[in-house]
């Protein structure tokens, strides 16, 4: 498997986090928390709050760790949790053969109706369900996503590159331990080179989604010096391309690095070291440090 990536650079263990206006951002933290608990309020109601409260989910839970890096504090870790059962809980609202699923929410039980196609179910929102759940150690969340049909997230709307389809398909053959990962995976590969982004640029291809993709690679086949170098490089890519500009460097999706999180909190959970040290992998998600505290 080839594909063209950034190099160049001398691989590095230890990447340091750009700055963020961490009393900035903890200003606002009270006013994410009342609209997201107003979109939550409507969540059984309106679709609008559903997708209100995707985004607001995780963006919540990204400005708590501005100020958090580690993601040791509880507040932090709830934020978390909560991103991960709200991103499930809409996905959990497709099943075809219910009118109505019932899923919980901060430690309450939301019942939502189903729902046809919408556009916020897309598969880019299915890969942060999917990197969510990993990351909570959720499997049965995990089961659910990796059995939603992928033609469904095509008919839910929003133009994607086909790399993004490949890689459900990807995930969802690895979770389910299917016979056809291994071509799901290749064409992953080949559809994320640089060349075949039309949506995304080629530097967010190349940067930000190649990625996690060879990180899975190296781990399915054991191969723990090149599972560490694949992971020194999605993170020291991830902050070259989150710090190439002023309007990047403070964007909030920046600060921590999602998917290689969710590959390196697999691979840590089976047994790979995971030597690079970064607040882009906040240390109590990778390590799952709230393990049992709660009843996600």
């Amino acid at each position: 498997m080839t594909n063209s990536a950034p190099g160049g650079q001398r691989r590095a263990l230890n990447v340091t986090r750009q700055d963020y206006a961490s009393a900035g951002m903890a200003a606002v933290v009270p006013v994410m928390e009342e609209s997201l608990a107003e979109s939550l309020e409507r969540i059984e109601t309106s679709h609008h709050s559903r997708a209100d409260a995707v985004m607001e989910s995780l963006n919540l839970a990204l400005v708590r760790t501005v100020g958090d890096p580690g993601s040791v504090m509880l507040e932090t870790w709830e934020s978390w949790l909560l991103a991960m059962q709200v991103h499930s809980a809409v996905f959990a609202a497709t099943a075809p053969d219910l009118e109505t699923v019932t899923c919980k929410i901060r430690q309450e039980e939301r019942h939502l109706p189903t729902t046809g196609p919408q556009t916020y179910l897309n598969a880019e929102t299915w890969l942060d369900a999917f990197y969510l759940s990993i990351i909570c150690r959720e499997a049965a969340r995990l089961d659910m996503l990796a059995q939603i049909p992928v033609s469904l997230l095509r008919d839910f709307g929003g133009v994607l590159d086909e790399y993004t389809y490949a890689w459900v398909e990807t995930l969802q053959s690895f979770w389910l331990n299917r016979d056809d990962l291994r071509t799901h995976l290749v064409r992953a590969v080949d559809l994320s080179a640089p060349e075949q982004a039309r949506v995304v640029d080629a530097e967010e291809m190349s940067k930000l989604r190649y990625p996690p993709i060879m990180m899975l690679y190296r781990y399915l086949r054991g191969d723990v010096a090149g599972f560490i170098e694949a992971l020194a490089d999605a993170v020291r890519w991830h902050k070259e391309y989150w710090t190439a500009d002023e309007d990047r460097t403070h964007n909030i999706l920046g600060v921590v690095a999602l998917a290689p999180l969710a590959i390196a909190s697999l691979a840590k959970a089976n047994g790979l070291p995971v030597e690079v040290q970064t607040d882009y992998l906040p240390e109590a998600l990778l390590d799952f440090a709230w393990r049992g505290e709660f009843d996600a």
